[in-house]
């Protein structure tokens, strides 16, 4: 069993090799996304949105349903912390009840 996981993990190492080689390199200033969304945000995003910030329009309105997810994720995160660090002790007569 270790040996097949071993084997799915470099199989899938070589595969992320493999793939990096058709990304753009940081910071390519031909890259797709600096060519067509970048620009597009940039000179539209005010007429579309009103909002006079473009990561703040970005973030609120072209992506909000991502936005929410990741906030929801966030917010549940710090709730299962809060829920499992902020547990109160018990008192110790109702644990053990009436044996002394």
């Amino acid at each position: 069993m270790k040996w097949l996981a071993l084997s799915i993990m470099c199989l899938f190492g070589a595969f992320l090799f493999y793939v990096e080689v058709d990304m753009p390199e940081y910071g390519d200033p031909e890259a797709a996304a600096n060519l067509h969304v970048s620009p597009y945000y940039i000179h539209e995003s005010f007429q579309e949105t009103g909002t006079p910030n473009i990561v703040t329009a970005i973030l609120a309105d072209y992506r909000a349903y991502d936005t929410l997810g990741e906030t929801i994720v966030i917010f549940t995160a710090g709730l299962a912390c809060l829920l499992l660090l902020g547990r109160s002790k018990r008192d110790d007569s109702k644990v053990q009840g009436p044996h002394r």
